[in-house]
């Protein structure tokens, strides 16, 4: 992680029409993005955070602020489903944007495979998802984002339709792929947890309209993975961000 600013959110609000009045979902959210950090954001549900990343993704345009990429930097957009096409093998589902972007050249597929061979999918390169485990298809997912080469990641609850045990292993080799291939990253969660281990620093949202109320930065963020639960530091900081949220839980 560097000093470098790659991304400046200044001034954002968004408000959403009812029937018969206007709704607040995010006021006044102001932080700076560098490059190669990873950053969680966490909150009550209802707060925002989908929404806020929806915003960063350039999905959604109807805002007031600014959001600001530096030197037009290409974002990359990992949802919480893996939507990879049943009918399609797991080379194809992975080579989609290129192909929909004519950029499906040799290059460009040699580098998918790569990545496909360095992250232990090598031998399923032609099998289909339903002869995946869900680790391993949000594995694909995550090099199907990949495969345009964007600077930034926006990840949304990208573990959210996996069980409790399953996510520690694949929050780890997600993690572990964002940081070998030198990824900038945001990523939405409802679980502390998978933010402490993950993050460089985690911004926690109030409830509706959703503000940031804090910004945490992570005092074991140069350790890796495996072992920030071992840090005195992490249970302290994990109690904390409990007595900061609005609510009992972040579901």
């Amino acid at each position: 992680m560097s000093n470098k600013i790659i991304l400046s959110v200044e001034n954002l609000s968004k408000k959403y029409q009812d029937f018969d009045s206007e709704i607040l979902a995010l006021d006044n959210i102001n932080f700076n993005l560098l490059d190669k950090e990873f950053i969680s954001i966490i909150g009550p549900s209802g707060c925002g955070k989908s929404t806020l990343l929806s915003i960063l993704s350039l999905i959604d345009k109807d805002y007031t602020g600014n959001v600001i990429y530096k030197n037009n930097l290409k974002v990359g957009y990992m949802l919480q489903t893996d939507s990879l096409f049943p009918w399609k093998n797991v080379l194809d589902n992975c080579l989609l944007g290129l192909k929909i972007k004519h950029i499906d050249n040799e290059e460009n597929v040699e580098y998918v495979k790569e990545l496909l061979r360095k992250y232990g999918l090598e031998d399923f390169m032609y099998k289909y998802p339903n002869n995946l485990s869900g680790g391993m298809r949000q594995r694909v997912a995550l090099i199907r984002t990949l495969a345009l080469k964007p600077d930034i990641l926006l990840l949304d609850e990208p573990l959210s339709a996996l069980d409790s045990q399953s996510r520690l292993s694949i929050g780890k080799d997600i993690f572990n792929i964002i940081k070998n291939e030198g990824k900038t990253a945001i990523m939405v969660t409802h679980d502390l947890n998978e933010a402490l281990n993950v993050s460089d620093r985690v911004i926690l949202l109030s409830k509706r309209p959703g503000v940031i109320k804090k910004i945490y930065d992570i005092p074991f963020k140069n350790i890796n993975f495996s072992n920030r639960k071992l840090e005195d530091k992490y249970s302290i900081l994990l109690d904390e961000i409990w007595r900061d949220l609005d609510v009992n839980n972040i579901s």
